[in-house]
């Protein structure tokens, strides 16, 4: 169960990411507004995802689930039959939000159900579901958009949402809410989601100045967020976790920076295959699948190895594999051969496949039982938030050198030029990233807040 609903949200993402093209000529947007029909998904997920992981503490994580995929399955059902630019934005929107519940609780769950000697490698096979649900996405999403068209994309994630539905209805027993009885904190959710949207929608809006009003806006509602939590006796978010526990702090720290700098990556491929190189939609999301389709066999593997040695060093080499890869997009343009995209990509994966599973199992090592649920959704809302940073970057390079200018034949030049200044910002964060991976403490270390 755990397994298939990880494969169903990476699927959708990837899938998508595909058929942007085609999204945005049946629509004819600009380079930023395409943009939207990824990251109104991404921000919703980020708002939400330690929300619901505190509810599920509360009310029971399989009940939340369960809501979850609903909302999730229900929502790509109203993507395919949307009509306008909007519409879509805001369907994709919702789906976003079904996606929190999934990830605030999933990863929570299996941890609840596994030992700890075996939790690596339960871990192992979650990540790689992720991860094939990657591999499956482009190619598949690929297939789709060319024979019948994008929203062929969307009506797809209804069987296996309805599969994941039945797995929960008949092979998971049990509920799971150790902080059953306590209260919500609802002002400190309104206030973290209000900071998040004001943040991400003035990423979108530079270089104009209420884009940098809206980001310090942003800014200083996630200070007040977590001087607020810090002082509530039911808080949202445990920061004391943050402050007390090394180990902690910095594997999710590591873990904002690698999926800031990597999320982006196959947005941007995608379109630089299909508008710069010509390819259909299929053939594009076969070379995607060369970094996933790697990320399956290494996360499987780093998650049985991080049983046995301290993960933040396996974390640590996937980072710097990954810093690798990045810089080997630098140089990106018209003349750049399939080849070389296929081998930066073959090195993404072996780094964020090394990083995964060791990362993930750092953090969860790190707390208590009673812990679970908030660190589960803590890593996933680090996670959700580096999609929504690596978003905002896209788009904030795209504003700069694009503007409100759609991707076409005479615009190619000024989209590479966008390109190559990203993956310029991911090579730097990733770098710094691989000393995160390293600080964090001991194995094994287990503190309250």
């Amino acid at each position: 169960m755990a397994a298939t609903s990880s494969f169903l949200t990476p699927f959708m993402g990837s899938s998508v990411n595909i058929a942007l093209p085609a999204i945005g000529d049946q629509f004819a947007l600009d380079a930023v507004t395409l943009s939207w029909v990824t990251t109104s998904a991404v921000l919703a997920a980020a708002i939400f995802l330690v929300p619901f992981g505190r509810l599920g503490d509360i009310h029971g994580r399989k009940r939340v689930f369960t809501c979850g995929v609903l909302t999730y399955t229900g929502s790509a059902l109203l993507c395919a039959l949307a009509t306008s630019a909007p519409m879509l934005i805001v369907f994709r929107f919702t789906q976003g939000m079904g996606g929190a519940m999934i990830f605030g609780t999933g990863t929570a769950i299996l941890i609840s159900a596994f030992p700890a000697r075996e939790r690596g490698k339960a871990l192992g096979v979650s990540v790689a579901a992720v991860y094939l649900g990657l591999t499956l996405g482009p190619s598949l999403g690929g297939f789709l958009t060319h024979q019948f068209g994008w929203r062929a994309v969307f009506l797809s994630n209804l069987p296996v949402g309805l599969m994941v539905l039945l797995l929960v209805a008949f092979r998971l027993k049990g509920e799971w809410a150790e902080a059953r009885g306590e209260s919500f904190d609802l002002f400190g959710s309104a206030l973290y989601c209000g900071a998040l949207v004001a943040t991400i929608c003035g990423f979108s809006i530079l270089p104009d100045l209420a884009g940098c009003g809206l980001i310090l806006l942003g800014l200083l509602g996630l200070v007040a967020f977590a001087l607020v939590e810090s002082r509530s006796k039911s808080p949202l978010l445990e920061i004391g976790l943050f402050r007390k526990n090394r180990a902690f702090a910095f594997s999710n720290l590591a873990a904002l920076i690698n999926y800031s700098a990597t999320f982006g990556v196959g947005f941007l491929l995608s379109l630089y295959l299909q508008y710069v190189k010509g390819l259909t939609a299929q053939d594009a999301g076969l070379i995607l699948i060369a970094q996933p389709l790697l990320m399956i066999f290494v996360a499987l593997l780093s998650g049985w190895l991080s049983d046995r040695m301290r993960p933040q060093i396996l974390a640590g080499i996937g980072m710097a594999l990954t810093t690798a890869s990045l810089l080997t997009l630098l140089d990106l343009g018209r003349e750049t051969s399939i080849a070389s995209v296929l081998s930066s990509l073959a090195i993404l994966g072996l780094g964020v496949g090394l990083f995964s599973s060791p990362n993930t199992n750092a953090v969860m090592s790190s707390v208590l039982p009673r812990f679970y649920g908030v660190a589960s959704s803590t890593l996933g809302t680090m996670r959700l938030s580096g999609h929504m940073l690596s978003m905002g970057m896209v788009m904030l390079c795209f504003s700069f050198y694009m503007g409100r200018t759609a991707i076409a034949p005479e615009s190619i030049d000024l989209f590479i030029g966008s390109a190559q200044a990203t993956f310029a910002a991911f090579a730097v964060l990733s770098f710094g990233g691989i000393f995160a991976s390293i600080s964090g403490g001991g194995e094994g270390q287990r503190e309250a807040a």
